[in-house]
């Protein structure tokens, strides 16, 4: 007989947070679904939560086998049913499009902070999940028309090399123009915002709290500033700026979702928001998008911190499992 791999601590608290946003998802998935009327729409969501809704018992099942609390997460407490839709059907898509983004770039990360073999075939099949709804959705969009592509770029003849220092310059002399690279953050950047935008605008609506409420509408309004910064940095170089009427908010003034619930979906996106913003600054040559991409940081990690505070505050933050502290006598 071999003798059971205890679990390690960063497995516990990858497991964790896969917990809590995948039970998060699986609430924000049936508010889009009571309301689907697509076909497609319908089959995409119902598959997806289907699935997701495995996960989420595969995960509190190897909580409980290892003898660990299962976290609360997010339940039937954080969803209000039988109420009108927030959001039309495309933007379900978009919404889920961009989600199932983050999910790519959690779930590999996780499966290179894991051991046993059992959670590394588990985040790989996560992997491909999130992945294989990334690509259902970004069709659907395109299908539809509304899920606008970066532009089409001369391909190279051969490869170049930097020869002259101006290549860096931006902040002052010759700015030549964007690279492909600098491009694709930027896009990436924009059209993130363009969902977030219109996400805490629909959460602005229904908030109960007030506080909660102004926080949405300044989330809303700092996507709107991130977007028309680097939407103009895009048109000094004759770049188009991704832009879509599609994925509207509806008029609707009645919650389908806890505070708890939007606020902590909020944070996700604030997250994804930092995490590519430090790529994207990483990559770029032209010395001045590195600073204009690191003060846009500083303002999303200023609205993360205060959601954090207002977590904190109405008792809405679940405490991930806690190392033992041995400092105390």
């Amino acid at each position: 007989m071999t003798t059971p791999i205890p679990i390690s601590s960063s497995e516990l608290g990858t497991l964790w947070i896969v917990y809590q946003k995948k039970t998060m998802m699986l609430r924000v998935i049936e508010h889009f679904m009571e309301h689907s009327q697509d076909p497609e729409v319908t089959e995409i969501l119902q598959l997806f939560h289907q699935k997701e809704a495995d996960f989420v018992i595969e995960i509190a099942g190897i909580f409980r086998q290892e003898g660990a609390a299962v976290p609360v997460g997010y339940t039937e407490n954080d969803i209000i049913r039988d109420t009108p839709p927030l959001f039309d059907e495309l933007f379900s898509m978009m919404y889920l499009r961009l989600m199932m983004k983050i999910a790519s770039g959690i779930h590999a990360l996780h499966l290179g902070m894991s051991y046993r073999q059992d959670l590394i075939n588990l985040y790989r099949r996560c992997s491909e999940f999130a992945e294989d709804y990334c690509e259902k959705t970004t069709q659907f969009l395109l299908d539809k028309g509304v899920l606008q592509k970066s532009p089409a770029v001369n391909l190279p003849e051969r490869a170049v090399f930097a020869k002259q220092k101006d290549y860096r310059s931006g902040f002052s002399g010759h700015k030549r123009s964007l690279n492909t690279v600098e491009v694709s953050y930027l896009y990436q950047g924009i059209e993130s915002n363009v969902t977030g935008m219109k996400l805490m605008t629909g959460f602005s609506q229904v908030a109960k709290e007030k506080q909660v409420q102004k926080y949405f509408f300044r989330g809303k309004e700092l996507s709107k500033k991130i977007i028309s910064k680097f939407g103009d940095i895009l048109l000094e170089s004759d770049v188009n700026v991704p832009v879509t009427a599609a994925g509207l908010v509806t008029n609707s003034r009645t919650a389908p979702f806890s505070d708890k619930l939007m606020m902590y979906n909020t944070s996700l996106l604030t997250s994804f928001g930092l995490g590519s913003n430090m790529i994207g600054t990483s990559f770029s040559l032209r010395k001045d998008l590195p600073l204009k991409m690191i003060t846009t940081a500083k303002d999303v990690f200023n609205f993360a911190n205060d959601g954090g505070d207002i977590m904190i505050e109405y008792g809405w933050t679940e405490e991930p499992p806690q190392m033992e502290d041995r400092t105390q006598n």
